[in-house]
């Protein structure tokens, strides 16, 4: 980078066009990192982003962001470009500067009302919309820079900006653009550090890895998955509130009485932990566990029982055809017993059945050990083909016939289980479910969910509102938290708060009140996570049925949510990809009901064991905890990624592409006749009242896609020709 010395820095104080003209003169491109380059003239050759570099600190409320912009020129000629930047309010500019010689480089920061009237005088000259997703941000714009024929430039730019605090949080936003088409990575890390010491560091839009350098000092860096994914960046750091970390994010939605809310609290360790674990292992020893996963199942189990402390207690449970038992009930750990378990499990041969029934009858059964949270590995490699073998009953089990409240954490060994019935078997006793595939190492897995399980900080967890305020919790059964573990909620609020919220568990409760006037529509993505769970939860229930047909009153009811939610938030999965497709009449809901009705009998119900039925509970299982957004919608693995592009999750809504029209998702879910009531022109006083009453509502980016937008407004459904 040149020498920063001597930078001017300039304050913009006018918008006119002629000087927008003279300020852009000679420049053949604008770059615009969070969203692509445009180029000024119709001759030039595109220049590319191919990277994008931003480095964060981050002390108390204080930011300093520098982001680092590669461009590349593929043509035979040098290429003049300037450089936009969208800020926060408030941002002053620290320096800019680019490689190699040039007239001294500047930057000037244009307040957000100037900022608009930039922004669309550009759209106005390239005919694009896009730029108008920023239309509500402030402004940073360069003097124009060289990029060198068939070569790269790096532009470094530096800006400052305070952060909001609100309770005992900060909140940092990086703007990006939320366009699927905006494909270009970028790395981010972020060093914070505060005196008063920070509980958790939370992004509900992009995957982090987070390193602890001490209580007030951590840095967060983006993943690898994230470095494509779409929208601002946002990251939250909370403090200590009476030693939990915990805040809530709010949205608000007239239509539904009160709004969205998203918890997320992170519980510190207890002061001192005595040892609590009471492990019953259920090994499944059928002929089909011959050969390897015998015996690494034998070595897992032996580990767990040796990584047990003194004091804590084992069992192993061991089936095929019938059931066999290492002691009547669970024994303390000793040099005694632990020799006897060598010898037990030395002797576990694989012969006959898979008795599932009568296996967990024996685990759930037995007296618990006092003080000691009691606990159920169960391991299988297949389907229950002795006793009762059927679903309900062994469902049963775990729902109502569990005496203990025995967690049941189940491992499925290759993809010849039932897999619907693993995860619920888990979930009914704040378990999880973890699937071993063919040729994994199932050693691993196994140690990893024992290591976990040192004593929850809160078990048996549950959340309540003084005033009965809250509702449609997802989770709605609150899992056991263990040392480390965030714990995400979301669900509906009605009125307008303040929520008193009760956290309770076994051996703490925690009192937590929240005020609801920070709620936004900024915070959009709070309702589409609920819903993301919302439509996880609602796929489970009829994938947990025992028919072999889906067409009963329930569960129409059930599809008819999953639909209403995926038209509105733009969520899709393998069962309803085909909304992203040309040929979905997105005005017939009768026919969109039927087709994901089929979908679901076909590849949920049908479908209890192999390798997508599998696939399909691992998919299921992360979307009913994500707690970060996915844009792209990727996180389903077996969807259809044809046209996946052609759906857009835009500020608080989805936009469906239908030819040359764009379709509010809010229209298809209110089964509204997809047909104008109004009509605005793009460039007419009308369009930019729209635009500034937009912007007002953190909703302009529904603005910046080509083409007509077939907008839900103030109940009428009006037609944006955006063509220009």
């Amino acid at each position: 980078m040149r020498c920063l010395a001597g930078l001017s820095l300039l304050l913009a104080t006018g918008g006119a066009v002629a000087q927008e003209q003279a300020f852009f003169r000679g420049a053949a491109h604008v770059v615009v990192p969070q969203r692509r380059s445009f180029s000024l003239r119709h001759d030039a050759t595109p220049i590319a982003i191919e990277r994008v570099r931003a480095r964060v600190t981050i002390d108390e409320q204080a930011a300093g962001t520098a982001l680092e912009v590669t461009v590349r020129n593929t043509s035979s000629a040098p290429a003049e470009a300037v450089l936009l930047l969208p800020v926060p309010d408030g941002a002053a500019i620290h320096s800019f500067a680019f490689e190699g010689p040039a007239r001294e480089p500047t930057a000037e920061l244009l307040p957000r009302e100037e900022a608009r009237r930039t922004y669309s005088d550009i759209v106005r000259s390239l005919r694009d919309p896009a730029l108008l997703e920023f239309a509500g941000y402030a402004l940073v714009r360069s003097s124009v820079f060289p990029v060198p024929a068939q070569g790269t430039q790096r532009v470094r730019i530096v800006y400052n900006h305070l952060l909001p605090a609100v309770d005992s949080r900060v909140d940092y936003v990086l703007p990006r653009s939320e366009s699927l088409d905006v494909d270009v990575p970028w790395e981010i890390e972020v060093d914070a550090t505060a005196k008063a010491g920070i509980g958790m560091a939370y992004s509900p839009t992009h995957e982090i890895e987070t390193d602890r350098a001490g209580p007030g000092h951590v840095k967060v860096r983006t993943t690898a998955s994230a470095s494509r994914s779409p929208g601002p960046f946002r990251l939250s750091l909370l403090s200590s509130r009476d030693s939990a970390a915990a805040t809530l994010f709010a949205y608000p939605d007239p239509r539904i009485g009160g709004g969205y809310f998203l918890l997320v609290a992170g519980l510190p360790p207890a002061a001192k932990r005595e040892p609590r674990r009471e492990v019953t292992i259920v090994l499944d020893r059928s002929g089909s566990m011959a050969g390897p996963k015998m015996d690494q199942a034998r070595a897992a189990a032996l580990q767990i029982v040796e990584g047990l402390l003194d004091g804590e207690a084992f069992n192993l449970v061991d089936f095929g055809n019938a059931v066999s038992l290492f002691a009547d009930r669970p024994v303390v750990k000793d040099r005694a017993a632990m020799l006897r378990a060598r010898e037990y499990l030395h002797a576990v041969r694989p012969i006959g059945g898979t008795n599932t029934y009568d296996a967990l009858v024996e685990a759930l059964r037995q007296p618990t050990t006092a003080g000691l949270l009691p606990t159920v590995l169960f391991l299988t490699d297949g389907l229950p083909t002795v006793g009762r073998t059927g679903e309900p009953d062994i469902r049963a089990l775990v729902e109502s016939g569990n005496p203990h409240r025995r967690r049941v954490f189940t491992f499925g060994l290759g993809d010849d289980v039932n897999a619907p019935l693993l995860d619920r078997l888990a979930e009914a006793s704040r378990a999880a479910a973890v699937y071993v595939r063919p040729g994994e190492d199932l050693e691993e897995p196994v140690l990893r969910a024992f290591e976990r399980l040192k004593g929850p900080v809160l078990a048996d967890g549950r959340l309540s509102e003084a005033n009965g305020a809250i509702l449609g919790l997802q989770p709605a059964t609150l899992p056991d938290l263990f040392e480390g573990d965030q714990l995400v909620v979301l669900g509906q609020y009605k009125g307008s708060g303040p929520l008193k919220l009760a956290l309770d568990g076994a051996e703490r409760s925690l009192s937590l009140a929240f005020g609801l006037d920070g709620a936004t529509t900024r915070n959009a993505f709070v309702p589409r996570l609920w819903a993301a769970r919302r439509i996880a939860e609602l796929v489970d229930r009829v994938r947990q049925t025992d028919e072999t047909s889906v067409v009963c009153p329930e569960h129409r009811a059930l599809i008819e949510e999953i639909v209403r939610l995926s038209a509105e938030w733009g969520i899709l999965s393998e069962y309803t990809a085909f909304f992203a497709r040309e040929g979905t009449d997105l005005s017939d809901w009768d026919a969109i009901n039927f087709r994901v009705m089929a979908e679901l009998a076909e590849k949920a119900v049908k479908a209890r064991c192999g390798t997508d039925a599998v696939d399909r509970a691992q998919v299921l299982w992360a979307q009913k905890k994500q707690s970060v957004l996915d844009g792209r919608n990727l996180l389903d693995d077996k969807i259809d990624r044809a046209g996946l592009a052609a759906v857009q999750q835009a500020s608080d809504r989805a936009l469906f592409c239908r030819g040359k029209q764009w379709i509010d998702g809010r229209i298809v879910a209110g089964r509204s006749p997809v047909a104008p009531d109004a009509t605005i022109e793009c460039g007419t006083p009308e369009f930019e009242r729209l635009v500034d009453a937009l912007v007002a509502e953190d909703r302009q980016g529904l603005l910046a896609v080509r083409g007509e937008i077939l907008l839900r407004l103030d109940g009428r459904n009006v037609l944006v020709r955006n063509d220009w």
